[in-house]
């Protein structure tokens, strides 16, 4: 049944034998646009196992418009968003059949282990931990960063909404110019992984290097 969620579980390594994952973070961007179906399509088809995280999209939005209301602070807001996390990945695992909510490692890691997509409910994992920050510099950017560490990943793409023109780019600059959270560039070393930015008219480069057997590198390098 597409969306259902698996019990939380304390933390599991990956068996030896298991292919390590493919972390894939949906911008908030992207879930809203036309260009959702076509890459859950090609997610979907990917021989390789894929952890997909979704950003906060609108429902991150109204948090951000509710905290200049009402007045509450930064860690109230950072807790909301990631409720809007949680809240996205349901909608976007309810879209495909085969694509299963996860909110810890084991719960993750059993989807995959059963050939389907994982999709992260980040609430349960990073609610409350002392080593990411409450604050608007983390985002779901960020945490796409931070779950490809925990994962062990082989690698993670970012998806946004953006006609990229380069082949590599500088995650300070990303941060600089609003692309990616502030917190991402000293994620991205804490990462130690390959992490590559793709953006309208990558899909089907996307596509390709998931179904190549050796390297599936594409869009631009980000470092």
């Amino acid at each position: 049944m597409a969306g259902r969620t698996v019990p939380a579980a304390r933390p599991d390594a990956a068996p030896a034998s298991a292919p390590r994952p493919i972390v894939v973070k949906l911008g908030g961007s992207v879930v809203r646009s036309p260009e959702l179906p076509a890459w859950l399509d090609a997610i979907a088809a990917s021989p390789r196992p894929i952890v997909v995280v979704p950003g906060g999209g609108a429902l991150a939005d109204e948090v951000r418009a509710s905290q200049r209301d009402l007045g509450f602070g930064d860690a109230a807001a950072h807790r909301m968003a990631l409720l809007a996390m949680d809240q996205l990945a349901w909608a976007v695992a309810g879209l495909r059949a085969g694509f299963e909510v996860g909110d810890t490692e084991h719960a993750l890691r059993r989807s995959l282990a059963g050939g389907r997509v994982a999709v992260w409910a980040p609430y349960t994992l990073v609610a409350g931990r002392r080593d990411i920050p409450e604050s608007w510099t983390v985002t779901s950017d960020s945490l796409a960063l931070w779950l490809a560490r925990w994962l062990d990943a082989e690698r993670c793409f970012i998806i946004k909404s953006v006609r990229r023109k380069h082949a590599a780019l500088g995650a300070a600059g990303l941060a600089r110019d609003g692309v990616v959270d502030a917190a991402f560039p000293d994620m991205l070393k804490d990462a130690s992984l390959p992490v590559f930015l793709l953006g309208r008219g990558d899909r089907e480069a996307f596509v390709a290097s998931l179904a190549a057997a050796g390297d599936c590198a594409c869009g631009a390098t980000i470092d």
